[in-house]
C-alpha cells in the first residue's frame, strides 16, 4: 500500500511504526490478553499509560510540578467555555485578542458568562496579521488575557507570546510541540490532540497549580478544572 501524507490542517499524519504498534496493542496490550480499549480505566495498565504520558509531555514541554496536566474530553472547543466558567467572574472582565475564527468562538462563549474587552479586534484587518503591543489595549483588573496561537484558516501566528499584566491563556491547539514554549509565561495553556498530539478524542491542558485557586466554587464537577 503507498501511504499518503495529509497536510489538511486537522488530523495529523501518524508514522507507520506507531501505527503498526496500536494494530498489534489492539488484540492484546503487552501480553494482557486483551486490549486497552477492554481494560478497567482503574486498572494498573491504564493508569501506567497515563502516567507515562503526562511524564513524556513534562520532559519535552519542561513543565514543572508547580503546572498540573490534564487530559480531557469535549474537544479544544469545550475549552471556550471551560475557561470562562471558572476564572471570569461579575466583578471583572476579560481581555481577548481576536485574531480569527477560534478567537471570535471563544469570545461568543465567554461573554456568556461575564464582560469580555476585546483587546484587539482583527476583523477589522481581515485577520491579516497578529497584533504588535501597541495595536493591544488590555484592562489591569481583567481576569486573564486569552490569544490563540496559530490561526490556521488565517495562516497568521505569534511568534512570541503576547505580554499581559493579568494570567495569559492560550489555545495552543494547531501548533503545541510544533516550537518550544514559554510554559511559566502562562496561566493555562490547552490544545486539542488531534492536530500535533495524535488522534481526536483527547485535549491537553496545562495549567498552574496557584491559577486554579482562582476558579470558581459550584460549578459541575464535569466542567471544574
Amino acid at each position: 500500500m503507498t501511504r499518503c501524507y495529509n497536510f489538511c490542517a486537522g488530523p495529523a499524519a501518524l508514522p507507520e511504526s506507531v501505527l503498526a504498534q496500536a494494530r498489534d496493542d489492539m488484540l492484546d496490550w503487552h501480553g494482557a490478553g486483551l486490549s486497552i480499549m477492554e481494560m478497567s480505566h482503574r486498572s494498573a495498565e491504564i493508569v501506567g499509560i497515563a502516567e507515562r504520558a503526562e511524564q513524556s509531555l513534562r520532559e519535552l514541554l519542561g513543565i514543572g510540578d508547580d503546572y498540573a496536566l490534564l487530559f480531557l474530553q469535549g474537544g479544544a472547543t469545550l475549552q471556550f467555555t471551560m475557561v470562562p466558567m471558572n476564572f471570569l467572574d461579575t466583578a471583572r472582565s476579560a481581555d481577548y485578542l481576536d485574531t480569527g475564527s477560534w478567537t471570535t468562538k471563544a469570545i461568543q462563549d465567554a461573554r456568556l458568562h461575564g464582560n469580555v474587552n476585546v483587546a484587539f479586534e482583527g476583523e477589522a484587518c481581515g485577520y491579516d496579521h497578529v497584533p504588535s503591543a501597541a495595536e493591544v489595549t488590555l484592562d489591569d483588573n481583567a481576569a486573564y488575557t486569552y490569544y490563540c496561537s496559530n490561526n490556521t484558516i488565517y495562516g497568521t501566528q505569534y511568534k512570541s507570546h503576547p505580554v499581559a499584566p493579568t494570567p495569559l491563556i492560550c489555545d495552543a491547539s494547531s501548533d503545541i510541540f510544533s516550537h518550544p514554549i514559554d510554559i511559566a509565561a502562562h496561566a493555562l495553556i490547552f490544545a486539542g490532540a488531534q492536530k500535533n498530539l495524535g488522534p481526536a478524542g483527547c485535549t491537553l491542558v496545562i495549567v498552574r497549580k496557584d491559577f486554579l485557586g482562582r476558579a470558581k466554587d459550584g460549578l459541575p464537577a464535569i466542567l471544574d478544572y
